[in-house]
């Protein structure tokens, strides 16, 4: 656990003073792996479990039920993937059999901006499918959804302060956010992993943050540590997970780190026969958003490592680059 770091949000909310003593922890963990674990961020762990619950029941149901909210083509991002949909490692341009899991998501209930192409508009503000069963499953993930973008946005604030920038200089690019939440499920396995095919691939995240939440007992998450060894990741609800995205380490000038991660398979026979599930939230900033290194972040002599990306095309080419066909 010395690679992911636990940090108390409370003393924020209690005494604004203590701001700069979280920022500075969050600071360490970002440099350090790019993960920490927060604990009383404010969330109500009934939001949580209500979530939580509503995702379960809807895995549990037959798969032709699960069918009926899939994502309509491939790349489409929104509604239920089935086993074996997704490959994750081709995001960073490594072959390997895909990922033994399914999952669901929905994004923002947002409007396209103009000028954005036809192809464009469909990826991130395409209708979210929702399943008629459970009955609460809608109203439980936008509960959720809007819990955790929020406890996201008081998030950028930290990070702000810990890059020595104003509280709120991250909000002119978080104004319309294309945030999207996922449910992942790992089911038990049935038959043994092909070589080299893992619960999900090793792979950094493409936006801002993410939040997540998993399960108590065998979870599989490990992240690759600067010492290049895999450590496993393992606090569990009600204690999110955070990690940074692609996007955070290009705003910072690979001062913090995008750190690859992936969901191994279980290798004893009573942990492969037990199925896991996670809930995450991927903060993606505006659709337009120009991402480059920050004043605070270049280089001595005034250089920067990544060239300009804007938010939403880098979002889109990486997540496109995992579907299979």
């Amino acid at each position: 656990m010395h690679d992911v770091p636990l940090i108390d949000l409370q003393p924020q909310f209690e005494n604004p003073s203590a701001e700069a003593e979280i920022a500075e922890q969050i600071s360490q963990a970002c440099e350090s792996s790019g993960f920490f674990a927060v604990r009383r961020h404010g969330i109500p762990e009934k939001i949580i479990e209500h979530c939580w619950q509503a995702s379960h029941k809807f895995f549990s149901l037959s798969e032709e039920e699960k069918l009926k909210v899939k994502m309509p083509f491939a790349g489409y991002p929104y509604g239920f993937a089935s086993m074996e949909a997704e490959t994750l490692s081709l995001s960073r341009g490594e072959q390997a059999p895909p990922d033994l899991k399914e999952n669901f998501s929905a994004g923002p209930k947002a409007s396209p901006p103009a000028g954005i192409s036809e192809e464009e508009a469909l990826f991130v503000f395409a209708e979210n499918q929702w399943p008629q069963d459970p009955a609460d499953f809608q109203q439980a993930w936008e509960i959720c959804y809007e819990a955790m973008s929020l406890l996201s946005m008081r998030l950028m604030k930290l990070f702000a302060l810990a890059l020595k920038l104003p509280q709120n200089y991250f909000a002119d690019f978080l104004r319309q956010p294309i945030s999207a939440m996922r449910a992942n499920h790992y089911p038990a396995l049935r038959k043994a992993p092909l070589p080299g095919q893992l619960r999900a691939g090793a792979h950094s995240d493409y936006g801002s943050l993410t939040l997540l939440f998993q399960q108590d007992g065998l979870s599989g998450l490990e992240i690759l540590n600067r010492q290049k060894e895999w450590v496993p990741v393992t606090p569990c609800k009600p204690d999110i997970i955070v990690n940074l995205g692609d996007l955070m380490e290009r705003w910072t000038n690979g001062r913090w780190v995008s750190t690859l991660h992936r969901v191994v398979t279980p290798d004893s026979k009573k942990a492969s026969s037990q199925s896991r599930m996670s809930l995450a939230f991927f903060q993606q900033p505006d659709w337009d958003a120009r991402i480059e290194c920050l004043p605070t972040c270049v280089d001595d002599d005034g250089t920067a490592k990544y060239p300009l990306v804007t938010s939403g095309r880098h979002l889109m080419e990486r997540f496109q680059s995992t579907v299979l066909n």
